[in-house]
């Protein structure tokens, strides 16, 4: 079915545009079809109108290219006017729905009146302008339903927006905190690990200080400890040195300020912001640095002061406080090592009174050595003594009291004129040992000693020798052989048990040397008594009887010499050679 319409007036036009929409709606196409269909139709009506001429409408029901049904509509100038426009031909294509195919119940000729609208006939004019309208009403109304749609996902896309904006501004807060929470741990870290520092510095640092108990020694580790890591230079000024040569005199106001408050002072061109420490302006002297001077304090008074200055800038606050607490420490070491000095200096003067000189005997060379430890207070129990009695012998004795200091130094002299008292009587030496024994238990009844008496008579060749838990004499006989004298000895003195010390007696030729030592000289902790005997008695046996003879201070010495090899001594020596001029 076709239907062709020649327009060349708007009536015309309007007739046509009429037509297509009920021709299509009377084969079902949709509303939303028709009205573009009504639409695009009428705008191109409008374009012809305006350009004028005669213009041919044909509209039909065909079958499409891809078999179902469709209208077609074509137009294109009239061929029949002599006036024909000169626009182009237009064409469109409304697919059908399925039950409206060609050949189907809506495609009958009887119907094709029906589709047509009469250019003259304004009530189907107007019936079309209303169906139209309709359509259009339609359309609108699926408009409506599709802008509810997307008012309806354009609220769910902002909601959705603001959640994503809201979950974005959480992860942003998330990760600020984070971050925030990873500097703080980075920071606690490091401060963590500057305290951790500060403390293993302090700690050896104090332990290096406080080993030595040598003032001097003392004062100049300590800038080695502070330079360069804590300090650019240190000074140290002791109030007891102002008469040193090597000392300045004229001193920074900030440390003479601190001698005088015993406080820290800090003297700069900023304030210094330390805990504890007063601040001053920059020093004359040294203007152009800082200077933190912190009093060396003890418990009775200061000692001095402590000048330094920063490796930097300035120091930082926690290393400010690590090196006051560090000099308190360092005033405490050199506090301690002065005293230690001092009461060293007593004691040893004391020990050196006590040695007393070696009497001179007609045949008899006698040489003695006393060696102190070299650790602790240079002092201690050993002795030895040499004396004259009334019938002429010579008494010598060589003792160790247990301990060191001045008890031990104390006891020592005690026993030393107890013995020269009793041996005023007639007593052998192991009688002497005994009352000795019996004096150290009731005086001291903790405190234990040995010792070894020999008796000499110069009109008799016999010696005669008692010993109380101490290391046996050896004696070197003429022809330069060494034995050691082992009979069995007496308990030690001072321990609770009744004992009754026998004496020994020994043949000695002239030429012989008795030697008689203390554990010191023989003893060392890895390896025990007997070999440091064994060492001894070789010493011995090196000489010939011409050295003993005339060079016995000497060949004490070269004993000494190799049985001391080590510069360290945990124990004191003595050692007394007695020799029988040949």
């Amino acid at each position: 079915m076709t239907d062709t319409r020649q327009i060349d007036s708007v009536t015309d036009a309007a007739a046509a545009r009429a037509a297509a929409a009920r021709l299509a709606a009377r084969h079902g196409v949709p509303a939303l079809e028709r009205a573009r269909l009504a639409a695009t139709l009428g705008a191109r009506l409008r374009q012809c109108l305006a350009e004028g001429g005669t213009w041919r409408l044909t509209l039909g029901v065909r079958s499409a290219d891809s078999g179902g049904g469709a209208l077609h509509a074509v137009l294109e100038p009239s061929p029949d006017a002599s006036s024909a426009g000169e626009g182009t031909r237009w064409e469109t294509t409304v697919p059908l729905p399925a039950a409206d195919r060609p050949g189907g119940t809506g495609d009958s000729d009887s119907d094709s009146d029906s589709d047509m609208v009469p250019g003259d006939d304004p009530a189907a004019l107007s019936q079309a302008l209303m169906s139209a309208d309709a359509d259009t009403a339609l359309v609108l109304d699926r408009l409506a339903e599709q802008e509810a749609l997307v008012a309806f996902h354009r609220d769910e896309l902002h909601q959705t927006n603001q959640g994503v904006l809201a979950l974005h501004a959480e992860l942003d807060a998330a990760g600020r905190a984070q971050r925030e929470a990873f500097a703080a741990e980075r920071r606690a870290r490091n401060e963590a690990e500057n305290a951790r520092r500060r403390l293993t510095f302090l700690a050896d640092a104090s332990a290096v200080l406080n080993t030595s108990l040598n003032h001097g020694e003392i004062v100049r580790r300590l800038p080695e400890l502070l330079v360069p890591r804590y300090a650019a230079e240190v000074g140290i000024w002791l109030f007891d040195e102002e008469d040193d040569p090597h000392h300045p005199m004229t001193r920074p106001a900030a440390t003479v300020r601190a001698a005088r408050t015993g406080r820290p002072q800090y003297a700069a061109d900023h304030p210094g912001g330390l805990r504890g420490v007063d601040d001053l302006p920059p020093s004359v002297l040294h203007p152009d640095r800082p200077l933190l001077c912190v009093p060396l304090l003890t418990h009775r008074a200061p000692l001095g002061v402590l000048t330094l200055s920063p490796p930097g800038e300035r120091w930082d606050p926690d290393d400010a406080v690590m090196l006051i607490e560090l000099t308190r420490r360092a005033g405490i070491a050199i506090d301690n090592a002065r005293r230690f000095e001092h009461n060293r200096d007593i004691a040893e003067t004391l020990q050196r009174a006590l040695l007393t000189e070696l009497p001179t005997t007609p045949g008899l060379s006698l040489a003695a050595r006393y060696l102190p430890a070299t650790h602790g207070m240079n002092i201690g129990g050993d002795w030895y003594d040499a004396f004259h009695r009334p019938d002429g012998s010579l008494i010598t004795v060589i003792g160790d009291v247990t301990g060191h200091g001045l008890h031990a130094a104390v006891m020592m002299s005690q026993l030393r004129t107890a013995l020269r008292a009793y041996a005023v009587d007639d007593g052998s030496p192991g009688r002497l040992l005994t009352r000795l024994h019996k004096f150290l238990h009731r005086l001291q009844p903790n405190l234990y000693a040995t010792a070894v008496i020999a008796r000499f008579h110069p009109d008799e060749p016999t010696l005669t020798w008692a010993a109380a838990g101490h290391p046996p004499p050896v004696l070197r006989l003429p022809d330069g052989r060494v034995r050691a004298l082992d009979a069995k000895p007496g308990a030690m003195l001072g321990i609770p048990l009744e004992q009754e010390i026998a004496d020994h007696t020994e043949q000695v030729a002239p030429g012989s040397t008795l030697t008689l030592y203390t554990d010191g000289l023989v003893e060392r902790r890895a390896e025990g008594i007997d070999p440091g005997i064994e060492r001894l008695s070789a010493a011995l046996g090196s000489f010939g009887p011409a050295e003993l003879d005339t060079d016995l201070e000497g060949a004490a010495d070269r004993i000494l010499k190799p049985l001391l090899s080590d510069s360290e001594r945990d124990d004191d020596v003595c050692l007394l050679l007695c020799h029988l001029q040949s």
